[in-house]
């Protein structure tokens, strides 16, 4: 066992001079290429929309109007928009399509991180592959890039790898240092190897026991709807027609009168807002749909076979307290082989992700199983003295990956994340696969596919370098100036500057006076998150359409806390409505939208199964104790409790919450939603916390408070906690 051990070391060091001597050969000519493609990025380029963007309208009607544009990218996720950005900018008329919103699908749901694929490059080594290498390469240079174009939205993160086996120091130092080396002059910091002591004084939450010390290195850190979104806005701000909500029916074709074959020649289009259809004609078409790449190359071609095999990725975000400020946690091997990230990401945890084949669909839901799977990854790394609880899970998520099938491999973990780029007899493209990080290389190896197949002039791509949107004139103290100038809180103002740059301006002009000493503006849509109305505002601007793209994509409310956004829904959907002329009607149909969308998609269902599917599994102590727990609300021994049964208790203890806050307390436990909590459904909820398949019950914590100042008469405030899903 320790020979083989030493064996792999020294393949991977060998492997590791290997690549020095290549990197090292490379490295001048590599330089020489980045400057001159930099050198392209600076030549100037006309923005069409530099003060306001266009409405969606006016983007529909340039739709429907134009005769015919040069290139049509249907999809709008990463790739999509990146396609779009890269072709208006080589001067081409642009249209970019997508049936949903910008990023509502994989872009939005993935690790938030800009990386080269530390394993990756340990199957480069291992198995000799030379195209998984370039693959890492090639996503390093792209990880500088991004994070050089949107400042106010990425930012390096250092990662710990902890190590509890000494013969391990040296291989992952080995496999460490070759990643900086291949990153070469793009590598944004470099690694270094911790003591044990250092490395629990910097990651405080370690499992101690057998620990031998501990690796760090850098990757990128990104808001990824955000980022996609920003591709998408400066696309349009260069003259791309960009219209979310705007679905490919089919295909439309035209025979060639040289060859008398048919080619694609654009699509039939349906906004899905109003139902209206309309063609948008095309000398290219291009395909990146990401999952549902197969369904769209059959409305080409219905025998044609899949290019696409999807993979679920489940991630959980669960309480800031369980990892530092500014250090992640890498663990290389868990149990069944996968690697598990574990983040600090908008003042919370991330933690993920899972890799299982899955089925295409538009909603994807969080398994439990999964769920369960990543915590119990993190209770193998984080001390004993941290109790890893079901409940602390804020939110949970699940997003499909389009991998590229390898009829070779046993299973999707083994599938290279690399991407094709795929010309059909008709002439559609179609770019599948492939990286965040790499979209706007994919986006160009795409371009000049197409340019050549369809045998059409540009000018060479111009989007290394290029700033993204809030980027150009984004500064690190910014925010310093929202806070002087429009007297914002300095938290609020710190989250607009990372999330807007320098359009941050834009949305503190339109936030309201709070009436308060301080802040002067910027009234909060809930308490413990720094978003505030005026986003809701400046987000129609930004093509929002729905309450769910406000809460899961223009702010991330629904990935960071699903009680939360649930509780901000309402105030969203007045605002939205007020800006979109809504009727009651719509409100209420975009209200019950966004609260199915946050229960099947954002966990907040695995939330309401931890108290169904809990038995009850309680002391005769533990029972008697609850038991005259309930009995100080349930005074007349109906077997139940009401709104107005806790709102008596409370008025007696002087404790004032108003009623629809009371209700929503109660429907968090009221199982059976027959507005009243009975005995059974109390102790159920008792039993839960106990086991830790819920924390932070606002219920639970109001009787227990309730119970303990009933004699003494004191006020008591009652806040909601934030508990888990």
């Amino acid at each position: 066992m320790a020979f083989r051990r030493a064996a792999k070391g020294t393949i991977l060091l060998g492997g590791g001079a290997v690549a020095a001597i290549y990197g090292v050969s490379q490295l001048s000519a590599y330089k020489k290429q980045t400057q001159h493609m930099f050198v392209d990025a600076a030549e100037p380029l006309k923005l069409l929309h530099l003060d306001e963007l266009p409405s969606r309208e006016s983007q529909l009607c340039a739709l429907q109007n134009t005769k015919e544009f040069d290139v049509l990218v249907v999809g709008g996720g990463a790739t999509g928009s990146g396609c779009a950005l890269d072709a208006v900018t080589r001067n081409l008329k642009t249209a970019l399509v997508e049936r949903d919103d910008f990023s509502s699908g994989t872009s939005s749901r993935s690790t938030k991180l800009i990386h080269g694929g530390v394993r990756y490059l340990q199957k480069a080594i291992m198995k000799l592959d030379y195209e998984q290498y370039m693959m890492v390469k090639e996503a390093l240079h792209e990880r500088s890039n991004l994070l050089d174009i949107a400042p106010h939205l990425s930012a390096p993160l250092p990662i710990m790898l902890p190590v509890y086996k000494w013969w391990q120091l040296p291989y992952y130092w080995a496999g460490i240092k070759m990643y900086d080396l291949v990153a070469g002059g793009q590598c944004l910091k470099s690694s270094y190897v911790l003591s044990k002591a250092k490395a629990l004084e910097l990651f405080p939450m370690l499992k101690k026991d057998k620990l031998v010390g501990a690796i760090v290195y850098y990757d990128g850190q990104h808001n990824d709807a955000r980022m996609n979104l920003a591709i998408a806005l400066t696309a349009a701000r260069y003259g791309a027609a960009t219209a979310n909500y705007t679905e490919v029916v089919r295909l439309l074709k035209k025979t060639d009168p040289e060859t008398g074959t048919e080619r694609v020649c654009g699509a039939r289009c349906k906004d899905v807002i109003t139902g209206k259809e309309f063609d948008v004609r095309a000398k290219c078409v291009i395909n990146a749909t990401g999952p549902f790449t197969d369904s769209v190359r059959k409305m080409d071609d219905e025998k044609i076979s899949n290019i696409c095999q999807p993979s679920a990725g489940v991630h959980i975000v669960i309480p800031g307290y369980y990892s530092p400020d500014n250090m992640g946690l890498l663990d290389p091997s868990t149990s069944d082989g996968r690697v598990i990230f574990f983040l600090p990401w908008e003042k919370m945890t991330i933690a993920g992700t899972t890799d299982s084949p899955t089925d295409v669909t538009p909603h994807p839901m969080p398994r439990e199983e999964d769920v369960n799977f990543i915590l119990n990854e993190i209770r193998n790394y984080l001390s004993p003295d941290v109790e890893v609880r079901r409940g602390d899970v804020l939110a949970a998520w699940s997003g499909i990956r389009p991998l590229v099938t390898d009829p070779n491999s046993k299973d999707t973990q083994s599938i290279c994340r690399n991407h094709i780029v795929n010309i059909s007899e008709s002439g559609l493209v179609t770019i599948a696969g492939g990286k965040w990080t790499t979209y706007r290389a994919m986006a160009e190896e795409t371009l000049d596919s197409a340019m050549k197949a369809h045998k059409m002039k540009s000018s060479k791509c111009n989007t290394v370098g290029l700033m993204l949107e809030g980027g150009k004139d984004w500064t690190p103290t910014l925010y310093i100036r929202l806070v002087q100038d429009y007297g914002l809180e300095m938290e609020v103002a710190q989250h607009l500057a990372s999330t807007y740059g320098d359009k941050a301006f834009d949305v503190a002009k339109l936030a309201k006076v709070t009436g308060k000493r301080w802040p002067v503006v910027g009234k909060r849509l809930v308490s413990e998150f720094p978003y505030i109305e005026s986003e809701v505002q400046y987000a129609v601007k930004e093509y929002a359409c729905t309450a769910i793209d406000i809460i899961a994509r223009r702010t991330r409310l629904g990935f960071l806390n699903v009680q939360a956004a649930e509780e901000a829904l309402p105030r969203i959907v007045e605002i939205m409505g007020k800006e979109l002329k809504w009727s009651e009607h719509k409100k209420k149909e975009e209200l019950e939208a966004a609260k199915q969308f946050l229960y099947y998609e954002m966990g907040s269902k695995t939330r309401s199964e931890q108290l169904t599917n809990t038995e009850i599994n309680l002391t005769p102590a533990d029972v008697d104790r609850y038991k005259n727990r309930f009995h100080k609300f349930d005074k007349q021994k109906k077997g139940f409790i009401t709104v107005v049964d806790v709102k008596h208790v409370l008025e007696s203890i002087s404790v004032q919450i108003d009623e629809n806050t009371l209700h929503d307390i109660l429907n968090e436990v009221d199982l059976n939603k027959n507005g009243q909590v009975e005995f059974n459904e109390f102790l159920q909820l008792m039993s839960a916390v106990q086991k830790g398949r819920v924390s932070g019950s606002r219920f639970a914590m109001l009787m227990k408070t309730a119970e303990e100042n009933l004699d003494e008469r004191e006020a008591v405030s009652v806040d909601r906690s934030g508990g888990g899903v």
